[in-house]
């Protein structure tokens, strides 16, 4: 948005003398408009770039498409004013040549309310919009009689018509553009030239006066007659008619005049639209309620239809014998001037509501769709290239696409409709690109790519549109500073709620083809621990392994490394400078890659590989370190430390150093980086436990540490040396209650990690999408002197731990330090934060190889978790749903991550720059209002225009991070929520609502209000469990939030269940998945009546008062 220049700088506002400090405000835009109401494509960037322009009312966004259908912001520029009408004016070599900057590219016509008519082209250099000059048209405003409507551009790039709201247009002959400006002639109809009683005669002395609804040029066509340069077809309502006929204009050069040449008219549907064909020279398309027809305007003299397709009946095509012609000399309409104005000042942008027939007041009934069973087209595209067979799409004001083919032969022109390709919502636009994909573009709801396949089209991706903003909220979680957002967007059928929040922009720098199905983990390896750069990218699938070189090119190179290809990795690591480990469910395999797969390789022709098997036994987690690797196996329950030991040069022996079996099942393993933080951890620990009287820490190396998530559940800091048995050095256990005090389901940890700023503390990503951090404790709660306070001690994940006899008898080797074991107590962890950071399991993947980096936490989308801040700080990823992530480090991108999101992996960067990220859960009706209740973490939501019952508004309680409708309290019939607030009485909180009842219209035709009732409802926020059986309370149970069957959050945009990570041990029975969000889980009670109160009119607002008095404004 632009700023004016006095108030950027502080200005006064008003009439404040000067020396007077008067007050100053700064605007500043929040989240830039998404409403898309224009739509061009064209060669913005370069002659041969296809770029696509839209224009969202005050600002320009430049776009691509890619060839998987996924839209790519490029710029997006403010303007001052707001956009009417966008157009494209092809190159054009005669006119042009002479601009050398602007060669072979396109220019952008823009029409706004600023009264300009403005010719921009894109400045590659300065990455932005320049305007080549700007045509002054009239007054800034919206006024009738000014131009400044609509645009048409001559497809030859000749000409530019510009249209007033009725009566008045304009021709500009483009003949010439420089570097620095473009020549025009202006060329008004009615005359400027003549006196103000002629206004609106042509030269044939025909007076041609009523609203302009749609114009096209029409090209060269067989027929053309001599003397006219160019000719306009208009789709106009002539005062005084009862239907819109279809008028030819042409420009006289050599007259300096545009004259009228002919007009069609025909008994039947209003016409609305008109299209020239492209490549089709003197052929349109006239589009009415109902129907299209083929017109032949070859000779523009001497009009006819050839063709009328029945849109009521799709799969008809009639043929043009029973179309009686109507072509018609000019004549002048009796009484034109005597009679009143009767033309339409809504045009083509509200057509399809012109035919409602119901309340003028009630937005939200009837969808948007005209209550008319005849059909009209509300947008079109013609098939983008020079093909001499016109293909056109367009899209029903009920949402069904069609697609016509044109065909030329030897007996005349042949035109087909085929069946509905598609059904969703009515497109205010539609844009076909290149490779067949079809943007469409909803004007109050999010729009969609389609891709053209086998004569079907196909759903390819979404198109973000937040307009219109109903209500917002914000929420300022756990008093961190992490704002979020919470937005009514749309309207019924289209309604939903947004979640907006800040997030960091990422830079796409590679994208592969969709051929990467069923990854079920993703790892980046350095040949070396003192390599800068990663050297592979090993890939996980079902039944299979893949490992590629990495940089800006993926090459295969599992062949040279020596994985086994065949199975599906756990886990995989560098071992050591040079060898590399591979962990699968049947065995551990240790590689020394040869040169072929890295310049540090063996020198020979086959990789060198070892290989250990646990028996009988499964591996179910893993985790590889320097010098280390560790393993978990179920059924039974064993932990197990591998070692390698070198027999001879390039000959090695995997064995197992010792192994002790467990009493919890292990989910997640984590080994910590050897680097000097480790110094912070050990010292930490030793202050934590230094009233201990055996400290763990005597004669220990820490960087045996690692950590253990375990089906307890609860996770476990565990030590190991060569000579000594496993240590449990510190313990937390996870219990996490919600507001009843019932356990929370999902809690067993997905991954854990151990991070050291300032201070340690370990980290926790939980299967059901919540994250955990721990910390050791600044004073121990237990003193080992005092045998009574034994029993606080936490249980580890040994078996029978308090006997050390247990533990021995399960170690394959070192018993004689079974006394030092005996001494060691664990150390309590404190849970210090909890957060629910998504509804799908957290993954922890660190950016960089230290314990200080920052965390990538992959949940239902991607999240930066900031280390070195308190508590649990965390920023969204600008970047959509992905199923893995892995650190990735080059020479070309050093910074770089790779995701893996709809089969594709994607390499991008993240940039300092900062953006908006908005999540989406689609709602039932329309969205009029929302408050966020802090107690129970949960959005209380007033909807309207509900439909399939007799119910058509209520209020409901939803979850933010799943969607998921958990209570609703309805209205009753012919009752409609106006508004509501969140009071506190005493120590409770209720929701207070008001209502309108009213049987019939609301608002008369004459604009007179009806008489209304209302009604004062208070519900109870509590968590109380009963409720009064009276209440029309309906309680909604937790469902998967991937339906959208009987649920009314259908869907959640960007997430699915087919996305979830295989590598998520959700499936046992005994472990319950995280597919959603269950009522336990929230602790939020139902909503429950508490009183009501009658009142004389509509309820419209509410507000407390005292602490115990509610204002309520009614009638």
């Amino acid at each position: 948005m632009g700023e004016d220049e006095s108030a950027a700088r502080g200005g006064h506002f008003g009439s404040a003398p000067r020396g007077s400090r008067g007050v100053h405000y700064l605007a500043k835009c929040v989240l830039r408009g998404s409403a898309i109401l224009h739509a061009v494509q064209g060669h913005i960037r370069s002659p041969y770039s296809s770029d696509i322009v839209f224009g969202k009312e005050t600002s320009l966004e430049l776009a691509s498409i890619n060839e998987d259908g996924i839209v790519q912001s490029i710029f997006e520029q403010s303007l001052f004013g707001a956009i009417k009408d966008l157009a494209i004016l092809p190159w054009n070599n005669r006119f042009q040549e002479h601009a050398h900057q602007a060669q072979g590219k396109d220019l952008l016509v823009v029409l706004s309310d600023s009264g300009k008519l403005s010719f921009l082209t894109f400045c590659s250099t300065m990455h932005r919009f320049f305007a080549v000059t700007h045509i002054e048209l009239s007054k800034p405003g919206n006024v009738v009689h000014q131009l400044g409507r609509m645009l048409a551009v001559d497809p030859r790039g000749c000409f530019v018509a510009v249209s007033a709201y009725e009566d008045r247009f304009a021709l500009f002959d483009v003949s010439m553009i420089s570097d620095s400006n473009i020549g025009y002639e202006k060329i008004s109809y009615p005359s400027e030239n003549k006196t103000e009683g002629s206004s609106g005669q042509d030269t044939l002395g025909t007076s041609i006066r009523g609203t302009i609804w749609s114009m096209c040029f029409i090209s060269d066509g067989t027929y053309q007659i001599e003397g006219y340069h160019s000719i306009l077809a208009i789709v106009m309502h002539r005062k005084g008619s009862f239907i819109n006929e279809l008028l030819l204009f042409g420009y006289n050069r050599h007259a300096h005049a545009i004259q009228v040449i002919s007009w069609y008219s025909e008994t039947g549907p209003l016409a609305i639209n008109i299209s020239a064909i492209p490549h089709f020279p003197g052929f349109a398309i006239l589009f009415r309620i109902g129907e299209m027809l083929l017109m032949d305007l070859r000779d523009p003299q001497n009009i006819c239809c050839l063709h009328k397709i029945n849109l009521n009946i799709p799969s008809l095509v009639e043929d043009r014998s029973f179309v009686e012609e109507s072509c018609r000399a000019l004549d002048d309409d009796e009484g034109m001037f005597n009679v009143a104005a009767c033309a339409l000042l809504e045009l083509r942008d509200s057509g399809p509501d012109m035919f409602k027939v119901d309340d003028p007041m009630s937005i939200d009934s009837g969808g948007g769709k005209g209550s008319s069973s005849s059909k009209l087209v509300c947008s079109w595209t013609w098939r983008p290239g020079n093909s001499m067979d016109p293909k056109l799409i367009f899209c029903l004001d009920t949402g069904e696409l069609y697609m016509v083919e044109i065909y030329s032969h030897t007996e005349g022109i042949n035109i087909n409709l085929s069946e509905c390709l598609y059904r969703g919502s009515p497109c205010k636009a539609l844009l076909w690109v290149k490779c067949g994909l079809i943007a469409g573009l909803v004007e109050m709801g999010d729009g969609f790519v389609l891709k053209l396949e086998h004569a079907k089209l196909f759903y390819k991706s979404s198109i973000q549109n937040i307009a219109p903003i109903l209500d917002v909220s914000i929420a300022d979680y756990h008093d961190e500073k992490q704002d979020q957002m919470f937005a009514c967007c749309g309207m019924n059928p289209e309604g939903s709620l947004r979640i907006i929040r800040s997030g960091i922009s990422v830079e796409r720098l590679l994208r592969t083809a969709p051929i990467y199905q069923g990854v079920t983990g993703t790892w980046t390896l350095r040949m070396k621990q003192s390599d800068p750069y990663h050297s592979f990218l090993v890939l996980s699938f079902v039944e299979e392994t893949r490992i590629l070189s990495v940089g800006l090119s993926f090459n295969d190179v599992t062949d040279a490394v020596g994985f086994q290809s065949d199975v599906c990795t756990l886990a995989c690591g560098l071992f050591a400078d040079g060898v590399l480990v591979q962990i699968h469910r049947s065995g551990i395999r240790l590689c020394l890659p040869t040169t072929s797969a890295h310049p540090g390789g063996v020198p020979l022709s086959l990789p060198i590989c070892a290989s250990w098997s646990p028996g009988s036994r499964t591996i179910s987690v893993g985790a590889v370190g320097q010098n280390l690797v560790i393993i978990a196996t179920s059924n039974p329950c064993f932990l197990s430390i591998i070692g390698v030991r070198s027999l001879s040069t390039y000959n090695f022996e995997v064995y197992e150093i010792q192994h002790v079996r467990l009493q919890y099942e292990v989910s997640c393993i984590s080994i910590p980086l050897k680097n000097t933080n480790n110094k912070h951890i050990a010292s930490e620990a030793r202050l934590a436990n230094k009233d201990h009287e055996v400290s763990h820490f005597d004669n220990f190396d820490i960087n045996m540490a690692f950590v253990i998530g375990t089906h307890k559940p609860s996770v476990e800091v565990l030590s190991f040396a060569n000579e000594e048995a496993f240590r449990v050095l510190a313990t937390g256990t996870i219990a996490v209650n919600n507001a009843l005090g019932s356990p929370i389901s999902g809690c067993i940890p997905e991954d854990v990690r151990l991070v050291s700023v300032d201070h340690p503390y370990v980290l926790a990503g939980l299967r059901n999408g919540m994250l955990l951090r721990f910390e050791w404790p600044a004073i121990p709660e237990f003193l080992q002197s005092d045998p009574s306070r034994q029993s606080c001690f936490p249980r580890s994940c040994f078996s029978d731990y308090e006997s050390s006899s247990s533990i021995v008898a399960n170690l394959n080797s070192y018993n004689s330090v079974t006394e030092q074991a005996k001494n060691c107590i664990p150390i309590f962890l404190q849970l210090i934060a909890i957060r629910r950071i998504g509804i799908t399991p957290a993954v922890l993947v660190p950016l960089k190889d230290s314990l200080d980096a920052d965390i990538i936490v992959l949940s239902d989308r991607p999240w930066v978790l900031h280390a070195a801040r308190h508590s649990l700080a965390y920023t969204s990823i600008s970047f959509q749903p992905a199923t893995h992530v892995t650190p990735v480090c080059s020479v070309d991108c050093p910074k770089g991550v790779l995701f893996v999101a709809e089969n594709s992996l994607h390499l991008v960067e993240m940039v300092h720059c900062k953006r908006l990220n908005v999540q989406k859960f689609s709602i039932d009706g329309t969205p009029r209002k929302v408050l966020y209740h802090s107690e129970s973490k949960t959005l209380l939501v007033l909807r309207t225009g509900l439909g399939g019952g007799s119910c058509s508004s209520d209020v409901c309680r939803v979850d933010p991070f799943s969607g998921t409708l958990l209570s609703k309290f309805q209205c009753e019939p012919g009752e409609t929520a106006k508004c509501m607030q969140i009071v506190k009485v005493g120590k409770e909180q209720v929701l207070v609502v008001g209502t309108s009842q009213s049987v019939g219209r609301i608002i008369m035709p004459s604009g007179e209000a009806e008489s209304t009732k209302g009604r004062l409802i208070v519900l109870s926020l509590d968590s109380a469990q009963n409720y009064s059986e009276g209440s029309p309370l309906i309680y909604c149970s937790n469902m998967d939030v991937s339906s959208q069957a009987g649920s009314p959050f259908g869907e959640i945009v960007g997430y699915s269940a087919e996305q979830l990570s295989s590598s998520s041990h959700c499936s046992s029975q005994g472990d319950p998945c995280s597919d959603g969000i269950h009522l336990d889980e929230i602790g939020a009670g139902q909503l429950r009546l508490v009183s009501q109160a009658t009142s004389s009119g509509a309820v419209l607002a509410v507000c407390p008062y005292l602490d115990q008095y509610v204002l309520a404004s009614a009638a």
